[in-house]
């Protein structure tokens, strides 16, 4: 939890919740309004997430269009809650990236598309036959939460971080 609290991790956070320029959440604050706020009232907010007291806002619903005509459902944090995930995920990425598959392209760092397509053509000519590419529909909206949290238990077993991650 230190290191997810930590300045420059929340700087970081800060620069990419910034960086995002995502919608307003239930609370219409603004990323530029975030300062303020965290100048006045940071220390209870840490506080309130270090002791397990700290509980997300509620997420504004919206649909948005798909490519097909069909609407995708989206919940919009607050930004102050933006900002704790992406510390978060920072963290988790950072000490998880390496139990991954050296072939393993998708949502990673400093990883993409043309990377795996370079990785396939090189294994197509070294002499293999196939090449699976999988996209799996609507994949994050049936994700078993109760296997992914024993999964981060293993790796993160602090119940102020766990407890934190079930209420977002």
């Amino acid at each position: 939890m230190d290191r997810i609290l930590e300045r420059n991790n929340l700087a970081r956070a800060f620069k990419q919740v910034r960086r995002n320029k995502g919608a307003l959440g239930i609370d219409s604050m603004t990323v530029v309004e975030l300062p303020i706020l965290l100048k006045k009232h940071w220390p209870m907010i840490r506080d309130r997430i270090t002791d397990g007291s700290y509980r997300p806002h509620s997420v504004l619903r919206v649909e948005i269009p798909k490519p097909d005509g069909s609407m995708r459902k989206l919940g919009i944090p607050t930004v102050l809650d933006r900002l704790i995930q992406q510390a978060i995920a920072q963290i988790v990425q950072q000490d998880c990236d390496g139990d991954f598959r050296d072939n393993s392209y998708g949502f990673r760092p400093n990883r993409n598309a043309h990377q795996a397509i370079c990785y396939s053509q090189e294994t197509l000519q070294a002499g293999f036959g196939w090449v699976v590419d999988c996209d799996l529909k609507a994949f994050f909206d049936c994700v078993n939460h109760d296997l992914l949290m024993r999964q981060l238990k293993l790796k993160f077993p602090e119940p102020p971080f766990l407890r934190l991650i079930n209420r977002f």
